[in-house]
């Protein structure tokens, strides 16, 4: 086995002489089959008849079978349950033909029931579809808002935890040293320039801490600017 495994389709893929002809090239000239029309009237699969309008879950009184439950009820679990257990019995019934009178009509009654049955559990179970998308769909939003409020709190742990360095940092600072920084840091400065800085801090909403520790990291670069010309 190679480190890098290849990605192999689930499904086999369709004859080469049928994909060949289908480049890029012939399609954009028009060479190629154009794909069949969309089917508006009936149509066979698998040895059955179906309409283009019906709807996708089909009743069973269209497909020919006769219903065993209600037509309205509250909870298909419940009829599911019925069903199983019906399932059940008609098994056991079915083994006990089998096992004291294997020739007996009464077998494929048993057989026909018992497909009768399956095809209710079935149709219920197609019935809870649209119910397991939205659930399924539910749950997925949930997550994605559960992983986007632990990321919220995490940068919240982080800003905080970077604000109080930085205010131990302001308060470890000796205040001849920072007097001395904001004294380089104004004398570089222009007048232009220190004009400018009064006019925007006035719709600044920087804390004092912070423009204090603005001006100290300016001043500390030009003073290495200075120290790196010759």
């Amino acid at each position: 086995m190679t480190s890098e495994q290849e990605q192999v389709s689930s499904l086999p893929l369709p004859p080469v002489k049928f994909i060949a002809p289908y480049t890029d090239e012939n399609v954009r000239r028009g060479q190629v089959s154009k794909p069949p029309p969309i089917v508006q009237d009936n149509y066979t699969m698998f040895g059955r008849t179906f309409c283009a309008d019906d709807t996708i879950i089909r009743p069973l009184e269209t497909q020919g079978i006769k219903r065993l439950y209600p037509q309205h009820f509250d909870r298909r679990s419940r009829e599911l349950k019925k069903l199983n257990h019906s399932l059940l019995v008609n098994f056991l019934d079915l083994l006990d033909l089998l096992v004291y009178s294997p020739d007996s009509p009464k077998r494929t009654e048993k057989v026909d029931d018992i497909s009768v049955l399956f095809i209710h559990i079935h149709h219920l179970l197609n019935e809870l579809r649209p119910h397991q998308a939205r659930e399924t769909l539910r749950v997925m939003l949930e997550l994605q808002r559960r992983q986007r409020d632990e990321t919220v709190v995490r940068f919240r742990k982080h800003t905080e935890r970077a604000n109080e360095i930085l205010q131990r940092a302001l308060e470890e600072l000796p205040d001849s040293e920072i007097d001395s920084h904001i004294l380089a840091t104004t004398e570089v400065m222009d007048e232009s320039d220190v004009e400018k800085n009064e006019e925007k801090d006035v719709y600044d909403s920087c804390t004092p801490e912070d423009r204090l520790m603005c001006q100290i990291l300016d001043s500390m670069e030009l003073n290495k600017k200075r120290r790196r010309k010759p």
